[in-house]
C-alpha cells in the first residue's frame, strides 16, 4: 500500500478521545485523515498496554479505523541497544494486528558509536519477517546536522522517508521542508518523502494556524503524496485551531499558486534576508520613506536591518491585498522583540512573477 493524503501519529491512545476507538475513527473520518499511525512498541516492549491488567488498547482502534477504510500503520521507537529484542517485538505487534506498515523512530541513541551494526541487525530481522510490508524512517530533519546516524542503513531496507520537519522557535515551515527534501534527495538511497510537521508545544513556541497551513501548502507545491502530524495526543485537546486548520485543507484540492504578497510574508518569517531578495529581479528599486536603493545587494542588506536590527524576531501577519496582473498592495502588521508596525503598507510592481518595484511605508511603536 501507498500513503496518500493526510496522516496523524498516535502516542498514547488513551489521551486520544479517551481511548474511545469509535470517537477516534470519527474525529480520523471528519478530518479526512487517510492514515493514522499508532505507537506499537517502545524499545525492546509491546506499547499502548495497561501494565496492571494487560489490556491492550491497539487492536480495538485498529479494528474500527480500517473498518471506515482509514490505513493504520505502527511505529516504534528504537534504541539499538538490543536490536534483536527489538525487532522481534517489533515483527509480533505487526503481525498482530495485520497493521499495513511501520515506522521506525530512530533518534538519539542511534547516534552513538558503533550504532550502525544495530541498525543493519534490526532491519534484516525486520525484513526477514515482514518482507512484504511498507516500512519508513521517522528521524531528524536535515541529515546534515546528524551525520552520526546510520541513515543508509535504515533506508536501503524502507520504502519512506518521513523526516521530523518541525521548525522549533521559528515561524518558517516553507523553508525548512524545502531544505529537507532537497537534503534527503542527496542521499543514497533516496525514499519518498512524506514529512511530519509539528502540533505540539516546545516550552514558549507552539506552531501558529499560519505555519500549520504553509507546511500543508509547501507539501503540495512539492508534490509530495502525504504528510503526517505530530501528535494527536496533544494538539486534539490543546489547540484545537490547529486540528481545525488540518480537518480543514482538502489535500486532493488543486490549490492556486501562491501569491507574491503571501510569499513575500513568508520570506519575512523565514528572518533570513536571503530567503527575502529570492523575489526580487536583479535589477529591481527599493523606495521606502527615507530613501531609495536599487539592486539585489542593497535590497538585502536593507531587508537585514529590518529584520535583525529594526524587527528582530519579527511576525509579520498580512491584514489585507488588493491588486491584480503585475501590481499588488499590502497592508500588514507585526510584533517582534523590539517593536510593532500597526500600519505597514507595501506596493509591488512585477515583471516576470518578481517584483521589479517596490514601495514601503510603515511606522513602529516601541
Amino acid at each position: 500500500m501507498s500513503l496518500k493524503g493526510k496522516g496523524f501519529f498516535i502516542w498514547k491512545i488513551m489521551d486520544c478521545e479517551k481511548g474511545d476507538p469509535k470517537a477516534i475513527t470519527k474525529v480520523a473520518k471528519d478530518a479526512q485523515l487517510t492514515h493514522v499511525i499508532l505507537k506499537i512498541a517502545d524499545g525492546a516492549f509491546p506499547y499502548n498496554v495497561n501494565r496492571q491488567t494487560n489490556e491492550d488498547f491497539v487492536g480495538p482502534v485498529v479494528s474500527a479505523l480500517r473498518a471506515e477504510g482509514i490505513e493504520v500503520w505502527g511505529w516504534h521507537y528504537v534504541y539499538g541497544d538490543y536490536p534483536n529484542s527489538e525487532a522481534n517485538i517489533a515483527v509480533k505487534r505487526m503481525k498482530e494486528f495485520d497493521l499495513s506498515g511501520y515506522v521506525i523512530d530512530a533518534e538519539m541513541e542511534y547516534k552513538e558509536p558503533g550504532k550502525k551494526n544495530a541498525a543493519a541487525a534490526y532491519m534484516k530481522i525486520l525484513r526477514k519477517n515482514l518482507p512484504d510490508i511498507p516500512m519508513a524512517l521517522s528521524s531528524y530533519r536535515f541529515p546534515s546536522f546528524h551525520p552520526q546516524l546510520p541513515w543508509k542503513t535504515f533506508l536501503e531496507y524502507c520504502d519512506y522517508n518521513m523526516p521530523q520537519v518541525y521548525w522549533e522557535k521559528s515561524h518558517n515551515p516553507e523553508p525548512n521542508l524545502k531544505r529537507s527534501v532537497k537534503e534527503f534527495q542527496s542521499i543514497t538511497p533516496f525514499r519518498p518523502i512524506i514529512p511530519t510537521g509539528p502540533t505540539y508545544r516546545a516550552g514558549s513556541w507552539i506552531p501558529t494556524i499560519e505555519d500549520t497551513r504553509v507546511f500543508l501548502e509547501t507539501c503540495k507545491e512539492l508534490k509530495l503524496e502525504a504528510a503526517n502530524f505530530f501528535s494527536w495526543d496533544e494538539c486534539r485537546p490543546a489547540y484545537p485551531d490547529l486540528w481545525k486548520t488540518i480537518q480543514d485543507f482538502s489535500w486532493d484540492k488543486n490549490h492556486q499558486p501562491k501569491d507574491i504578497t503571501e510569499l513575500w510574508v513568508n520570506a519575512l518569517n523565514s528572518g533570513n534576508p536571503e530567503e527575502v531578495v529570492k523575489l526580487y529581479a536583479q535589477n529591481s528599486v527599493h523606495i521606502t520613506a527615507t530613501r531609495s536603493i536599487q539592486g539585489v545587494i542593497e535590497i538585502q542588506t536593507w531587508y537585514k536591518y529590518l529584520l535583525k536590527q529594526l524587527l528582530p524576531n519579527g511576525k509579520f501577519t498580512i491584514t489585507g491585498t488588493s491588486g491584480s496582473g503585475n501590481s499588488r498592495s499590502a497592508n500588514w502588521i507585526c510584533k517582534s522583540d523590539k517593536a510593532t508596525v500597526s500600519n505597514g503598507r507595501d506596493t509591488f510592481g512585477l515583471i516576470n512573477d518578481q517584483i521589479a518595484y517596490h514601495y514601503s511605508f510603515f511606522g513602529t511603536n516601541s
